[in-house]
């Protein structure tokens, strides 16, 4: 039988050093992103500017991402993920000076979220690709993965539970000062760690080249293709339903900043429990086929929350909706990372960061007009009926990979006698 090791990724000193501050400043994250989407939505009262405020911040992330893989291919991942977090730490500082001196200017703090995104989109290529060099035993990638998703759920379970609070108890610079300091955190363990030296690469080709050299490679390999798509599809449809929370809170449940934050808090709950099951799980399961499953339970979660007007009810569908939700990130990446060659990594997850963060703000400005016509409640259940469309057409397209993969070994057996006897 199979030994189970949930933490198995902290033998390694490096992945325990960055894991540890990466939570304080992940937990700073969700506490400033619930004071943005609060203080949008109490100062506009329009859902269309929540879904404006998504698009600025997770845009530009879209538009740089290439650029922010070729250069985590080309230099020191270390080095550019350092430079991201103390460019993110500025970024923070700059909007809790302004909130502090009382200039509430929404179209101000919309043009800091989409400085965040510029930078992230050099961060994630960089983050993501050098876990792989976090960790020492590389048959750990996937529990260090599926732990890293369960720190960022964990933070987002906590994170919206104290803005929630000190929103009401002490307001929104708090919440944005908290995450301005969290840096000093994961910059300090960054800066504690020992990773091999990179020697200097060559580069005969201009970045252009590097782009194209990517996106042929990916269209080369199915299954990373196929992940890729998939995730484009789940973020432009059905994640931004996350952006109507808000109304769910104070307009269909009559609720202040502390429902919001409980409702967040849930989501982030159930995408927690999501992580440990996936850092859980054995070696060699089928991962795709476990991305199907939760794909179909992300959209039953949603469709079942959408016109639920119980509350103790609406949040247990939403931490269901957290569960499957947390599987579309955290597995894709995972098998982005164990399948694309280490020449090619940080390319394919800047394409990976493209799917996730570009399709999600076009889906929020597309779910925030949608819900002004139709309501919030059915564009929710809309999203989900999606979210079980797409489970229904990754099934399909395990089975048609089954039976390619059978047919041919089925014409390699068939063909070994021939080569024998020749």
């Amino acid at each position: 039988m199979s030994k189970i090791s949930t933490f198995s990724a902290f033998k390694s000193r490096n992945y325990r050093l960055y894991f540890s501050g990466q939570s304080v400043s992940l937990l700073g994250t969700w506490m400033q992103k619930t004071a943005v989407s609060w203080v949008i939505y109490s100062q506009t009262h329009s859902k269309f500017m929540l879904g404006l405020t998504l698009f600025a911040s997770l845009f530009p992330s879209f538009l740089f991402s290439f650029i922010g893989g070729v250069m985590s291919d080309r230099y020191d991942r270390f080095k550019l993920l350092l430079l991201t977090q103390v460019a993110s730490m500025v970024q923070a500082i700059l909007l809790s000076a302004m909130v502090f001196l009382g200039y509430y200017s929404v179209w101000g703090i919309i043009g800091l979220s989409a400085v965040l995104g510029i930078i992230n989109a050099f961060d994630v290529p960089a983050r993501q690709s050098l876990v792989y060099d976090m960790v020492d035993d590389k048959a750990d990638l996937p529990n260090a993965l599926a732990l890293n998703s369960s720190m960022v759920n964990l933070s987002r379970l906590i994170g919206p539970g104290i803005a929630g609070l000190v929103l009401e108890k002490f307001g929104d610079t708090v919440c944005f000062g908290a995450n301005a300091v969290s840096f000093i955190a994961v910059i300090g363990s960054l800066l504690m760690m020992r990773l091999p030296k990179v020697a200097a690469k060559k580069h005969d080709k201009n970045i252009a080249a590097e782009l194209k050299e990517g996106f042929v490679y990916i269209q080369n390999t199915p299954t990373i293709k196929f992940i890729l798509l998939m995730l484009a599809s789940v973020s432009l449809f059905v994640l931004p339903f996350s952006t109507l929370i808000p109304v769910y809170a104070k307009d269909i449940f009559k609720g202040t900043a502390s429902t919001f934050g409980v409702i967040d808090s849930v989501i982030g709950l159930g995408a927690f429990g999501g992580g440990i099951f996936l850092a859980s799980l054995q070696a060699g399961t089928d991962l795709k086929k476990i991305l199907a499953i939760n794909t179909l339970v992300f959209g039953v979660g949603l469709v079942a929350f959408s016109h639920m007007h119980n509350y103790p009810v609406a949040l247990f569908f939403s931490a269901v909706t957290g569960f499957g939700m947390m599987s579309q990130i955290t597995i894709g990446n995972t098998i982005i990372q164990t399948t694309a060659s280490p020449e090619m990594r940080g390319r394919v997850i800047s394409y990976y960061a493209m799917a996730f963060f570009g399709m999600q703000p076009l889906g929020g400005l597309l779910v925030g007009s949608v819900s002004q016509k139709i309501g919030v409640p059915d564009t929710v259940m809309a999203e989900g009926m999606v979210a079980l469309l797409l489970g229904i057409i990754h099934f399909r397209f395990l089975r048609q990979s089954r039976l390619k993969k059978e047919a041919a070994e089925a014409i390699a057996t068939q063909q070994q006698p021939v080569e024998a006897i020749s």
